[in-house]
């Protein structure tokens, strides 16, 4: 259609009507028409009814409709008369101020002076594993990975090497070794690049006393400066192994670099309220921290709010897949550990969770649960004080260029989009929408979800590839938290890992 000239080939003019033809935009042109005086341009006057009515923007819409014209408006004639093309109104809703998630929650916004405690960790497991955790690759790439996704807990496996050289691997497997020191130099070069805040080393220890003091020695030279090594008050703690303990044959070097983070067996919530020490982290595998969460989940809540937890995978999980981190977050667990290499809905909801506050790695609880004398059990969630009830409402408009991820011959996408809600066990939803087969399919279908914990609500949208005789094909998904959701007519790109 667009070879006007019958060359078989695209001139200048013609590839130009081409890439018009392929990115048209019926449902953004429906909007602009809707509101556009003559059908050519949004006047200023236009484009503030629109940020008005359909982005609800109550105050400021004169100065933020100058201010969209000068940044997008393509047109130096347009601007001139203080108007928005058609164009300008697609590269407006195309960037960040039309995406769905709200540009002012993308930098560092909460506050960061509270306890360590107080805030959701994005944490990793079996850090050095690139595979499965029988056979896989152990890499100090999987810590680099991890360190530039904002990962602020990665665990490290620590065993007896030869030359008197501790090693990083999973234990009692055939999965490859790698040097501890190797490991410390990647943390070191990659900790602090992506973001400021701390970096907690999750270690099991392995290593005989002679060559936990290798890795006492390697922490210190290699990291330097970097290594919390006292106090921040200059206090003195303590906790360290009495002459009894000697059973645990724990080096004094490396014990000395423990300060704030001390891994301690956890009896019950009771005891840990008595006798815990702030400094104390207690360890649960996923079916632990559920069990803890059925049977006493308002005291798993309130451990939390003083109390570091970690949660890591079952040892079941040989192929590194994960549970679903929402649950763990629900009791206000802190250090919620993935595995970073293994792709789908665990380490989607992760990235949308630590999307948010400049992707730094720390996102502040909600103040129930940083809150001691309040109570909050996520079952019953409409028991709590201060419970608000939102409706959240989305209308699945459109989407376009959507690939066809099983390649065959004139195949074609049959587009299903799937809207799930991930929160306390009564905000779990699911709904979807499906649509004719189609490279750029429309919907305009309205989905409403009632939210009863709508702090801790994520919201995520999965493309599929419908097909009735096999199970669907995974085509993309976009996760982010609900109170970080843009209202209004909103953009988001779909995002696909194998």
């Amino acid at each position: 259609m667009a070879d006007k000239s019958q060359s078989g080939s695209l001139e200048d003019d013609e590839f130009v009507l081409f890439y018009k033809m392929l990115t048209q935009r019926e449902d953004v042109l429906r909007v602009f028409q809707e509101y556009s005086f003559d059908g050519q341009k949004l006047s200023q006057s236009d484009l503030e009814d629109f940020l008005r009515e359909e982005q609800l923007d109550g105050m400021g819409v004169q100065q933020q409709a100058e201010q969209l014209i000068e940044r997008y408006e393509p047109s130096d004639t347009a601007k001139l008369l203080k108007a928005m093309t058609f164009d300008g109104f697609l590269m407006y809703l195309g960037s960040a101020e039309g995406s769905i998630f709200n540009p002012q929650w993308r930098g560092v916004f909460q506050d960061m002076s509270q306890p360590l405690c107080h805030y959701f960790i994005s944490s990793s497991h079996n850090t050095y594993l690139m595979e499965d955790q029988l056979r896989g690759q152990s890499s100090v790439e999987g810590y680099i990975r991890a360190l530039s996704r904002g990962c602020r807990c990665v665990e490290v496996d620590c065993w007896d090497g030869a030359n008197g050289e501790p090693i990083v691997y999973h234990g009692h497997t055939f999965t490859s070794k790698i040097l501890f020191k190797d490991v410390v130099t990647a943390v070191g070069n990659y900790a602090f690049k992506v973001s400021e805040y701390p970096v907690i080393l999750s270690m099991e220890n392995h290593c005989s006393v002679e060559q936990q003091r290798v890795m006492a020695q390697h922490l210190k030279h290699i990291l330097g400066d970097k290594l919390l090594k006292s106090t921040l008050e200059g206090k003195a703690l303590t906790g360290l192994p009495s002459p009894e303990k000697s059973k645990q044959r724990l080096s004094k070097e490396l014990s000395d670099c423990v300060v704030y983070c001390k891994s301690v067996h956890f009896s019950n919530f009771k005891h840990s309220r008595i006798h815990s020490k702030f400094y104390e982290v207690a360890s649960f595998t996923e079916s632990k921290a559920r069990k803890h969460l059925r049977e006493t989940g308002t005291e798993f809540v309130h451990h939390n709010s003083r109390q570091l937890t970690r949660v890591y995978p079952s040892g079941f999980r040989t192929d590194s897949s994960n549970f679903n981190p929402q649950e763990m977050w629900n009791a206000g667990c802190q250090i919620v550990a993935l595995n970073f290499q293994t792709a789908g809905e665990g380490m989607d909801l992760n990235d949308g969770l630590f999307g948010p506050n400049g992707s730094c790695g720390y996102v502040l609880k909600p103040s129930f649960m940083r809150e001691v004398e309040k109570r909050f059990d996520p079952e019953i969630p409409h028991q709590r004080d201060g419970y608000q009830p939102v409706v959240l409402t989305i209308q699945v408009i459109s989407g376009q260029q959507l690939p066809k991820v099983n390649i065959k011959e004139d195949s074609i996408v049959d587009p299903l989009v799937r809207v799930e809600i991930h929160g306390v066990p009564m905000d779990q939803k699911v709904q979807s929408v499906e649509s004719p087969p189609g490279f750029n399919p429309v919907w305009y279908d309205t989905l409403r979800f009632t939210l009863h914990t709508p702090e801790l609500a994520m919201v995520r949208f999965v493309v599929e590839d419908y097909d009735k005789t096999s199970r669907n094909d995974f085509v993309g998904q976009y996760t982010l938290p609900l109170h970080c959701m843009q209202q209004g007519e909103a953009i988001y790109t779909i995002s696909h890992k194998e």
